[in-house]
Protein backbone atom coordinates (compact mmCIF):
# COMPACT_ATOMS: atom_id res chain seq x y z
CA UNK A 1 0.00 0.00 0.00
CA UNK A 2 0.94 3.49 -0.57
CA UNK A 3 0.66 6.29 1.61
CA UNK A 4 -1.55 7.72 -1.01
CA UNK A 5 -3.87 4.78 -1.12
CA UNK A 6 -4.55 5.15 3.37
CA UNK A 7 -7.63 6.87 4.08
CA UNK A 8 -7.73 9.91 6.09
CA UNK A 9 -7.11 10.23 9.88
CA UNK A 10 -10.58 10.47 11.21
CA UNK A 11 -8.92 12.94 13.75
CA UNK A 12 -8.64 15.60 11.40
CA UNK A 13 -12.79 15.17 10.82
CA UNK A 14 -14.04 14.68 14.67
CA UNK A 15 -11.06 18.01 15.23
CA UNK A 16 -12.68 20.30 12.79
CA UNK A 17 -15.72 19.52 13.92
CA UNK A 18 -14.95 20.56 17.36
CA UNK A 19 -13.10 24.10 16.11
CA UNK A 20 -16.61 24.80 14.63
CA UNK A 21 -18.88 27.28 17.16
CA UNK A 22 -21.78 25.91 18.43
CA UNK A 23 -24.41 27.49 18.09
CA UNK A 24 -25.17 29.51 22.11
CA UNK A 25 -28.02 28.26 23.60
CA UNK A 26 -30.27 30.86 23.89
CA UNK A 27 -30.04 31.53 20.15
CA UNK A 28 -31.45 27.86 19.47
CA UNK A 29 -34.55 28.46 22.05
CA UNK A 30 -35.40 31.44 20.41
CA UNK A 31 -35.29 29.95 16.97
CA UNK A 32 -37.24 27.32 17.99
CA UNK A 33 -39.72 29.06 20.39
CA UNK A 34 -40.83 31.06 16.86
CA UNK A 35 -41.00 28.26 14.88
CA UNK A 36 -42.30 26.21 17.59
CA UNK A 37 -45.39 29.16 17.63
CA UNK A 38 -46.24 28.31 13.58
CA UNK A 39 -45.84 24.45 14.04
CA UNK A 40 -48.67 24.78 17.14
CA UNK A 41 -50.88 27.04 14.70
CA UNK A 42 -51.00 23.93 12.59
CA UNK A 43 -51.99 21.22 15.14
CA UNK A 44 -54.10 23.68 16.51
CA UNK A 45 -55.64 24.18 13.43
CA UNK A 46 -55.48 20.48 12.83
CA UNK A 47 -57.43 19.73 15.66
CA UNK A 48 -60.58 22.61 15.27
CA UNK A 49 -60.76 20.47 11.42
CA UNK A 50 -61.21 17.22 13.32
CA UNK A 51 -63.37 18.59 15.73
CA UNK A 52 -65.36 20.91 13.08
CA UNK A 53 -65.98 18.45 11.22
CA UNK A 54 -66.92 15.58 12.87
CA UNK A 55 -69.42 18.51 14.82
CA UNK A 56 -70.79 19.17 10.80
CA UNK A 57 -71.19 15.70 9.79
CA UNK A 58 -73.36 15.18 13.25
CA UNK A 59 -75.33 18.11 12.30
CA UNK A 60 -75.79 16.63 8.73
CA UNK A 61 -76.45 13.12 11.01
CA UNK A 62 -74.03 11.45 9.07
CA UNK A 63 -70.46 10.01 9.81
CA UNK A 64 -67.01 10.71 8.52
CA UNK A 65 -65.46 7.34 7.07
CA UNK A 66 -62.36 6.02 8.69
CA UNK A 67 -60.31 7.56 5.68
CA UNK A 68 -61.59 11.21 6.96
CA UNK A 69 -60.89 10.74 10.54
CA UNK A 70 -57.42 9.13 9.67
CA UNK A 71 -56.45 11.57 7.92
CA UNK A 72 -57.82 14.80 10.41
CA UNK A 73 -55.52 13.02 12.43
CA UNK A 74 -52.57 12.71 10.30
CA UNK A 75 -53.03 16.33 9.98
CA UNK A 76 -52.56 16.82 13.72
CA UNK A 77 -49.63 14.46 13.95
CA UNK A 78 -47.75 15.49 11.36
CA UNK A 79 -46.62 19.09 12.48
CA UNK A 80 -45.63 17.87 15.66
CA UNK A 81 -42.89 14.83 13.84
CA UNK A 82 -41.94 17.67 11.40
CA UNK A 83 -40.76 20.17 14.73
CA UNK A 84 -39.08 17.23 16.21
CA UNK A 85 -37.42 15.89 13.75
CA UNK A 86 -36.31 19.45 12.64
CA UNK A 87 -35.28 20.09 16.31
CA UNK A 88 -33.30 16.84 16.18
CA UNK A 89 -31.50 17.24 13.30
CA UNK A 90 -30.75 20.69 14.38
CA UNK A 91 -29.64 20.41 17.53
CA UNK A 92 -25.88 20.67 16.70
CA UNK A 93 -25.91 22.71 13.62
CA UNK A 94 -25.31 26.85 13.25
CA UNK A 95 -28.05 28.94 13.26
CA UNK A 96 -28.46 29.29 9.42
CA UNK A 97 -29.11 25.43 9.47
CA UNK A 98 -31.53 25.46 12.03
CA UNK A 99 -33.72 28.03 10.60
CA UNK A 100 -33.17 26.38 7.08
CA UNK A 101 -34.77 22.38 8.51
CA UNK A 102 -37.58 24.33 10.66
CA UNK A 103 -38.81 26.27 7.10
CA UNK A 104 -38.31 22.77 5.30
CA UNK A 105 -40.66 21.01 7.47
CA UNK A 106 -43.07 23.56 7.83
CA UNK A 107 -43.26 23.74 3.88
CA UNK A 108 -43.94 20.20 4.26
CA UNK A 109 -46.42 20.91 6.92
CA UNK A 110 -48.12 23.20 4.40
CA UNK A 111 -48.36 21.04 1.76
CA UNK A 112 -49.58 18.41 3.77
CA UNK A 113 -52.41 20.61 5.12
CA UNK A 114 -53.14 22.20 1.35
CA UNK A 115 -53.95 18.58 0.18
CA UNK A 116 -55.69 17.34 3.31
CA UNK A 117 -57.87 20.73 2.79
CA UNK A 118 -58.35 19.87 -0.82
CA UNK A 119 -59.69 16.23 -0.20
CA UNK A 120 -62.23 17.75 2.12
CA UNK A 121 -63.49 20.33 -0.56
CA UNK A 122 -63.79 18.43 -3.38
CA UNK A 123 -67.22 17.17 -3.84
CA UNK A 124 -66.67 13.72 -5.14
CA UNK A 125 -64.97 12.43 -2.17
CA UNK A 126 -66.95 10.21 0.25
CA UNK A 127 -65.69 11.29 3.55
Amino acid sequence: MTEASVPGDRADVVDARASRPATPLWLAVTIAVVFGVFYAYDVWEAVGNLVGLNIYAGQLEVALTAYGVVLLVVGIVVPLLAYAMAFWLGRRRSPLAQVVLFLAGYALVQALSADVAALFDLGGLDL
